[in-house]
């Protein structure tokens, strides 16, 4: 196993064989941690892409002991299924697994323009990766942002689609003013080379929101933004996903990621801090009206209370709350 010489935290688990670096035009970034059967789930829809660039996958594994994600995927490269690399990430938290992979690519994969984002509960449409490189090049979009539709596990919580959580922040096609997930996402080389490593903050590691962190910085920077609604993944939902406690936890540290980023948007400017948290207050009051307006439009308790629960969340972020939902992924 091969360390990467810029950084000992991260080594090369295996390759394709006769892999040609400098000839791929895409790099695809897939992150996975104790999920086997998924990852080859996530890896056989990317194999069926259907797309005349030339691209190549990179798989992040972020659980360095046992490595089952990395002994699952490694054979599918080995085999020549797909042209790229296993790596593992071996700081736990999912920005480390992202600066990981992303580093890698640059690193490995010179000539690279476009470099994509999938998680390892996803799977990919046939026309995804095609489609989210043309939304870029068409819109002139540096960084562009697509649907993650959930599968849920039981086919009766499908009703929850339309919850905050769990839905797109965008319906059409076309240049936008902010995006929130790195779950489907195409970032361009030249992003990444203005914004440098570490690409996403360690200090979202486990709560994530390391993503919108870095979204809203590079906006901050003038790329611009856009979203492909039709360049779609399947994100796996599993039941837990949809227990009250889970909504709940989900929509406060929301909140509280909103707070964090908001701070390190306004940062140096004359009362910041003041500013973050008078609106955090007034988004608090307003959020009963918020909320009982939501009511009236989908009749769903739950989607009502999400207002409330990031509203009261970025309050909370004051106070040094931080919900760390991936301390503890057996619970998520």
């Amino acid at each position: 196993m091969n360390p990467l010489p810029s950084d000992s935290s991260v080594s090369i688990a295996g390759r394709s064989a006769g892999l040609v670096t400098e000839v791929v035009d895409v790099v695809v970034t897939l992150p996975t941690f104790k999920r086997p059967d998924q990852v080859l789930e996530t890896l056989a829809s990317l194999k069926a892409q259907e797309t005349a660039r030339r691209f190549a996958v990179i798989v992040m594994e972020n659980e360095a002991e046992a490595r089952a994600g990395a002994n699952a995927a490694l054979p599918v490269f080995e085999r020549g299924d797909i042209p790229g690399m296993v790596i593992i990430a071996h700081q736990r938290g999912n920005c480390s697994a992202y600066n990981a992979g992303w580093q890698t690519a640059i690193l490995h994969f010179p000539n690279f323009r476009h470099l994509l984002v999938i998680d390892d509960d996803e799977i990919a449409g046939p026309q995804w990766l095609e489609r989210m490189c043309k939304a870029a090049e068409t819109l002139g979009a540096d960084i562009v942002g697509g649907p993650q539709v959930p599968v849920f596990a039981d086919p009766a919580h499908a009703k929850w689609a339309e919850h905050p959580v769990f839905a797109p922040p965008y319906r059409k096609t076309g240049r936008v003013p902010a995006l929130y997930s790195s779950g489907n996402l195409l970032v361009g080389r030249d992003v990444l080379a203005a914004m440098g490593p570490p690409f996403l903050d360690l200090r979202f590691n486990f709560m994530g929101g390391g993503d919108s962190d870095f979204l809203s910085r590079s906006a901050q920077k003038g790329f611009v933004l856009g979203w492909c609604a039709e360049a779609k993944v399947f994100e796996t939902v599993p039941a837990r996903r949809v227990e009250a406690d889970w909504i709940r936890a989900r929509s406060l540290r929301n909140g509280v990621i909103s707070t964090l980023v908001e701070k390190k948007k306004r940062a140096g400017t004359p009362m910041a801090g003041v500013k973050v948290f008078l609106k955090s207050l007034a988004l608090l009051a307003a959020s009963p009206f918020r909320g009982a307006i939501r009511l009236a439009r989908t009749g769903s308790p739950a989607a009502a209370a999400y207002p409330v629960h990031v509203a009261l969340g970025r309050v909370l972020a004051e106070f040094g709350y931080a919900n760390e939902q991936y301390r503890q992924p057996e619970k998520n």
